[in-house]
């Protein structure tokens, strides 16, 4: 039997360099359902904390992924990582392995509970989603659980603002005819005011989506919207960009388990894992030739998932 891997990566990420991401949940166990999400329809919709995953096997694998030296540790993956019912020992355990700061990616469903702030004040970086200024465009684009309100969503950001001393970087995630109207973008607004975060990050449909007809936001559409949201608003739609890759001692595995958590193209596989493309390439082909990956285009780009 195949020992389940929670470490994936380093993968290049628009926000943080290469990441090497801590999966602390199943495939596909989430707070929300949203209609763009990379790694597609939520399975196992809760809102319980709990112990989805042994800490001590994550850290024991954890211990080996550090040699690559990313520049972050990201619990992120295939799902809520403040589902895990140990994030802050977790967080404590790695502080004492590494140097290597940590960071969350998470979309702040759970804010409002203080246990979960209590929490998430360990780490170095947090990175949770504002895609809505009301309660329809909230329910439309995550079809969260049926216990989350925006509202409650709302102000536990605004309460993590106020507890929690370190950067925010707040993602935006935009689609057309959804979140991109004038009235809603300025209910957007209001709300970033009031959380204040130390950065906005605007972000649209680059990988493939979990509702396959969800279209992106158009480049000077991006530029328009980032202007009307405030000056601390950088857009990161845009491709990774990372060190120039060199030559690693890559496994099979190392790939499938990047490709299980998000798709990748050629490049981001190369660059996450610092190797070069060309063998980048050949590693894909075999596993996609064996039938361990399929093809999925997106923006004119090739998108390989497990």
């Amino acid at each position: 039997m195949a020992k389940t891997s929670y470490i994936f990566g380093p993968v290049p990420s628009r926000r943080l360099g290469r990441s090497l991401g801590v999966d602390l949940v199943p495939a596909k166990t989430c707070t929300y359902d949203c209609v763009y999400c990379q790694v597609g329809r939520t399975t196992e919709q809760t809102c319980e904390r709990r112990e989805w995953v042994p800490l001590e096997a994550v850290l024991e694998q954890l211990a080996e992924g550090i040699s690559r030296r990313p520049d972050y540790i990201t619990l992120s993956g295939s799902g809520e990582p403040t589902l895990y019912l140990r994030l802050a020992e977790l967080i404590e355990a790695i502080k004492r392995l590494t140097d290597i700061p940590v960071a969350v990616i998470t979309n702040g469903s759970l804010l409002d509970r203080p246990e979960v702030r209590r929490d998430l004040v360990r780490a170095d970086l947090v990175l949770p989603t504002l895609s809505a200024g009301s309660q329809e465009i909230f329910e439309r684009i995550h079809r969260p659980c049926p216990e989350i309100s925006f509202a409650d969503m709302l102000e536990g950001l605004v309460a993590f603002r106020r507890e929690y001393a370190g950067p925010i970087w707040l993602e935006v995630f935009l689609l057309p005819g959804l979140n991109t109207d004038h009235l809603e973008l300025q209910r957007i607004k209001d709300c970033l005011q009031r959380i204040r975060p130390d950065r906005v990050q605007l972000n649209t449909v680059s990988r493939p989506p979990a509702e396959k007809d969800t279209p992106a936001v158009p480049a000077a559409e991006l530029e328009r919207i980032a202007a009307l949201l405030g000056p601390n608003v950088e857009i990161i739609a845009t491709n990774p960009k990372g060190p120039p890759p060199t030559p690693a001692d890559v496994r099979e595995e190392d790939i499938l388990t990047m490709l299980r958590r998000r798709p990748c193209s050629i490049e981001d596989i190369a660059q996450g894992l610092a190797i070069a493309p060309e063998q980048a390439r050949r590693l894909v082909e075999d596993l996609f030739g064996r039938g361990l990956i399929r093809t999925e285009q997106v923006n004119l780009r090739w998108y390989f998932k497990a």
